[in-house]
């Protein structure tokens, strides 16, 4: 396994072939689909070095990209061309994850609460195991 993601890391450096952002975020598992990439990159929501960009950019080694997915905030820099889609613990051999720890801790935070829907521990309605408690209390 690891003699194959060499070979596809070495193929894909030394290969001439334009690689686009679209392709590129798909294949390292960023995004589902490319439809969902090329949206996101169409909306702003992808910029290289600050600056938005399109579809069809070429993407080569040494590339940065701040990338908002609704999940999480990315920034990212491109360590190897990858051509097509492979499991993830091949795919995060091809970029450096430079995110910034403050974003992770902040979204790692609110997700429960936002996300889950569910209320925070002992807060809201009391049970009904509570409210026997209560009544025995007063």
């Amino acid at each position: 396994m690891r003699a194959r993601i060499l070979i596809l890391h070495l193929c894909s450096s030394m290969s001439n072939d334009k690689l686009r952002v679209d392709k590129y975020l798909w294949a390292i598992r960023i995004f589902k689909t490319r439809t969902q990439a090329a949206d996101a990159i169409a909306a702003g929501k992808v910029k290289s070095n600050g600056l938005d960009i399109k579809s069809s950019k070429p993407v080569s080694i040494g590339d940065r990209f701040e990338i908002k997915t609704e999940a999480r905030k990315w920034v990212i820099e491109v360590t190897g061309l990858l051509h097509q889609r492979v499991q993830y613990s091949e795919a995060i051999n091809f970029y450096i994850d430079l995110t910034p720890e403050e974003d992770l801790v902040k979204k790692a935070d609110s997700a429960f609460i936002e996300y889950t829907g569910k209320r925070q521990s002992k807060q809201g309605r009391p049970t009904k195991k509570n409210r026997r408690d209560m009544d025995g209390f007063m």
